[in-house]
């Protein structure tokens, strides 16, 4: 299928061929009819990509800061790198669109192929062939409306959260600053609910379109102090999108006592006291399309709001608006000012661009060529093997840490990238254009199921790792995945069960292991006492490693990295674990902490414990791991220097430039792949997942946990070390 994407280093824009992508489960693949542009999001999406370095950075300084940081924590040339191949990715565009269904994915309610659908979402509702969108972020079209004006539906909805925010009632008088699409549109909604409608723009034609639609409407210039419209409006809608405070303060100038200010569109908010204190004023904000935005139980799990305790979602607000369509009190398609073939979507954006006036702009995609996927299709067919000097491998994920650490990480190695596959087929693609790989897919199992190649690494996100690491063991492929390597027990299980069938290589990106210091620390004898601090920094609330369902939270997400090294490190095998955790964070649940503490007692009689913080200061350095065992001390800082104490004599261990690991373990990739060094026993990677999960038990219930419940295999949890002291040794 063919998509619209632009690039991040300098807003061009390209028609791109990308695999047609499948829906997963709670979503729907939908064939696209007709997508609207948006004048005001997407041109000043395209505005900031054009920038500079600089400009970018002044733009989004919540952007900048994060690279400062990661600079500070990880080294210069690591985040050059990272931020080299951030601006070459291709991004997609788009965010209103309108079709048909093809194909609904697993848990799926309440729709089915051929279905017609309104869809919503950046990043869902692309201007592409084909989207795949979560089922709450469509919307069901009546009969009889067409799809262009079904297409309208997303920025409609952001129109009538806006009219719901204010609390208006039928015979209320609403005032609209800005009159571009959004305006338009709120204008018409009033006007739709019985509302005397004030409209105010900078541009003529704009107000005359307004007025077309029954509203009083007039220049900005023409707006005289004193006229008659001030403080006439029991609520203001400010839809403009400007650097400047004026359309707010001429809200406040325009509302009645006690009135109401909803700001819709993008405006600078430098307010003065005086004009809303005066009046009393309730100045709010409207969150994009309705409740539910932003919320991932919500729009990602399909989590629906009970309609008692809220009223109009997301969803709620599109089936709305699409009802007013359906009766004929809106009609969308009356501010089409141009309209182009999905084929020349690259004229209308320069269109978009050029400062023509216009108002939407729609993209037609007519009958676009994409085909539903039958259940009686001829299975795909295998690749036959094209072997060369390297080691093939195909990659699944094309996320930041696959295009920033593992894609280079494997090329330096002397992998050859054959082929790569991600759930939107654009970022595959964008990643076969950087990198060089042969081909992109939409489909994990097209990688797996090729006989071409020597490994299959994995780099989704957590909720998928362990899914797609047994379908590739089952497959008989040898595989790298990165941590976690599942977030539950039943994961974990079959990843084991398909491991032990068919007796596949399996590594799991514990890199941690590999670093040189701690292959020199892996030598000492004894039962050890082990200490390792992590200052980590806090996430969003919204980052999707919060997420139980998809991250699992930063315990399994990220404590699974130092629990692994504990494990390593220790003599013995892990008996129980303790975990106790809290957080200043009310918005996380104690399964997502931020902030937690994890014993571990071996069964040597060795002790490891890890101290995780997020809300401590990162001056000290983000790492920091000390260990003791009968006659020896020895610490590791951030694996840049390290230092071991043999009663008064001190030995300082090759230290200088970070090296967490990640070379000789790529290095060590690379080996395998070539049949070069002997696998390495899964039984350490079970038992340090085993850990993670205890730690995470017992975080809830507030007792130690037992690592181990039942029968297992007892291979020594040292068999698994050999290969990897090997492998480091030579990578340093």
């Amino acid at each position: 299928m063919r998509q619209v994407a632009r690039r991040l280093k300098d807003g061009s824009l390209d028609l791109v061929e990308v695999p047609d992508p499948a829906p997963g489960p709670g979503a729907v693949s939908v064939r696209v009819e007709a997508s609207v542009l948006s004048a005001g999001t997407e041109r000043a999406t395209l505005d900031v990509a054009r920038k500079g370095l600089v400009a970018k950075a002044r733009a989004r300084p919540d952007q900048a800061r994060q690279v400062v940081e990661r600079m500070r924590q990880d080294g210069v040339r690591s985040t050059v790198n990272l931020v080299r191949q951030r601006l070459e990715e291709l991004g997609p565009l788009g965010y209103s669109a309108a079709g048909v269904v093809i194909e609904a994915g697993p848990e799926t309610r309440g729709l089915s192929p051929g279905d017609r659908v309104a869809i919503a979402g950046g990043g869902f509702a692309s201007h592409a062939e084909v989207d795949v969108v979560p089922s709450l972020l469509c919307a069901r079209v009546p009969d009889g409306v067409e799809p262009e004006d079904a297409a309208f539906a997303t920025v409609g909805a952001v129109a009538l959260n806006g009219f719901r925010r204010a609390e208006l009632q039928v015979g209320s008088t609403v005032a609209v600053i800005g009159l571009g699409l959004i305006g338009q549109l709120a204008v018409r909604i009033a006007r739709a609910a019985g509302c005397r409608v004030l409209a105010v723009d900078l541009s003529r034609e704009l107000v005359e379109l307004a007025r077309s639609a029954g509203a009083e409407a007039v220049v900005r210039s023409e707006l005289e102090t004193g006229s008659r419209w001030e403080a006439s409006a029991d609520a203001v809608l400010v839809c403009a999108a400007t650097d400047s405070s004026d359309p707010a303060l001429l809200a406040a100038s325009l509302a009645r006592d006690r009135g109401r200010v909803v700001i819709v569109g993008d405006v600078r908010m430098e307010l003065p006291r005086a004009p809303f204190y005066d009046k009393e004023l309730e100045l709010r904000l409207s969150r994009s399309y309705g409740p539910g935005r932003y919320d991932p139980s919500y729009e990602l799990h399909g989590l629906d709001y009970p309609i008692g305790h809220v009223r109009w979602t997301e969803q709620r607000n599109m089936s709305a608006f699409l009802e007013l369509v359906a009766d004929g009190k809106l009609a969308p398609s009356e501010l089409v000012t141009h309209r182009f073939a999905f084929a020349e979507a690259e004229s209308a954006f320069e269109l978009l661009q050029s400062g023509a006036p216009v108002v939407g702009i729609v993209l037609r995609y007519a009958e676009n060529g994409a085909k539903e996927r039958r259940a009686d299709a001829p299975p795909r067919r295998r690749v036959a093997p094209a072997r060369g000097p390297r080691a093939r491998v195909g990659l699944i994920g094309a996320g930041s840490f696959a295009t920033g650490t593992l894609i280079p990480g494997l090329r330096e190695a002397g992998l050859e990238l054959v082929a790569i596959a991600s759930a939107s087929g654009l970022s595959a693609e964008s990643a076969r254009r950087q990198f060089g790989f042969e081909s992109a897919h939409a489909d994990a199992d097209e990688v797996i199921e090729r006989d071409d190649l020597d490994l299959v690494a994995i780099a989704t996100r957590h909720d998928s790792h362990a899914q797609i690491a047994a379908r590739a063991l089952e497959a008989g492929r040898a595989v790298y995945v990165e941590k976690p390597l599942a977030l539950d027990a039943d994961g974990l299980r079959r990843v084991r069960e398909a491991q032990r069938r068919t007796g596949a290589p399996l590594v799991v990106g514990f890199n941690r292991r590999f670093a040189p210091l701690a292959a020199e620390l892996r030598r000492l004898s004894g039962p050890r006492l082990m200490a390792y601090r992590v200052n980590a920094g806090p996430l969003p609330s919204d980052h999707w490693t919060n997420d139980l369902a998809r991250g699992g939270g930063r315990l399994k997400g990220e404590g699974c990295h130092f629990i692994d090294f504990l494990c390593d490190q220790a003599a013995g095998d892990p008996l129980t674990v303790s975990a106790h955790g809290f957080t200043s964070r009310p918005d996380l649940p104690l399964a997502a902490t931020d902030n937690f503490s994890v014993e571990i007692r071996f069964d040597d009689g060795g002790v490891g414990t890890l101290h995780y913080a997020a809300d401590a200061p990162t001056g000290p350095g983000k790492e920091r791991f000390e260990m003791s065992s009968p006659g020896v001390y020895a610490e590791i800082e951030d694996y840049r220097r390290g230092r071991i104490w043999r009663g008064r004599h001190r030995a300082r261990l090759r230290g200088g430039r970070q090296d967490k690991g990640f070379a000789a373990q790529f290095k060590f990739l690379a080996e395998l792949a070539r049949g070069r060094v002997e696998p390495p026993s899964p039984e350490s990677f079970w038992l340090s997942c085993l850990a993670t999960l205890a730690a995470a038990r017992s975080l809830e219930t507030g007792r130690p946990e037992v690592v181990l419940d039942g029968e297992r295999d007892r291979s020594p949890a040292a068999a698994a070390r050999p290969e990897v002291e090997a492998v480091a040794s030579r990578g340093r």
